[in-house]
């Protein structure tokens, strides 16, 4: 699983010219799911994005969790993540899951999120795109903070 994290002020995702999913100040993560993956990778990652401590603190440190500042984590699928340029230039996506195992698999990620995020000393806002669907996803990365989590 890999997870492409990005600090924003502000995002939201359309879907057909209609907003699905929105968050102000937080964390868009861009999640890729491949064959292997379990329960125990969505787990990880839910933790590791819950945790990430990438927002500034009192004296300007990067040293404050999502949480910690009362943001926002939007989801969103991307089996793109796991796209493979080694040979050519048309990226080979062989190792991205097909949706019969990634759709219940972010599902999962995305239930963990929620009842994780609720459980902060501060409730974080969990939001998504559709997964499968032709999303347009709208940022203003903040910093610019952007980090890979992969396991």
């Amino acid at each position: 699983m890999r997870a492409l994290i990005q600090r924003v002020s502000t995002a939201h995702v359309e879907v057909d010219s209609q907003t699905v999913g929105s968050i102000g100040q937080g964390l868009v993560a861009l999640i890729g799911i491949t064959h292997t993956d379990t329960i125990a990778e969505c787990a990880w990652i839910v933790e590791k994005i819950l945790s990430l401590r990438v927002f500034a603190d009192d004296d300007g440190k990067m040293n404050l969790s999502v949480g910690d500042v009362g943001g926002g984590v939007l989801l969103v699928s991307q089996f793109t993540l796991y796209g493979d340029l080694a040979k050519g230039t048309r990226p080979s996506f062989i190792r991205a899951a097909g949706g019969d195992v990634a759709r219940p698999m972010f599902d999962q990620l995305v239930e963990m999120m929620k009842q994780r995020a609720k459980e902060q000393k501060t409730p974080v806002t969990v939001a998504t795109g559709v997964f499968g669907a032709m999303m347009n996803v709208h940022l203003v990365n903040d910093g610019p903070v952007t980090i890979m989590l992969e396991r």
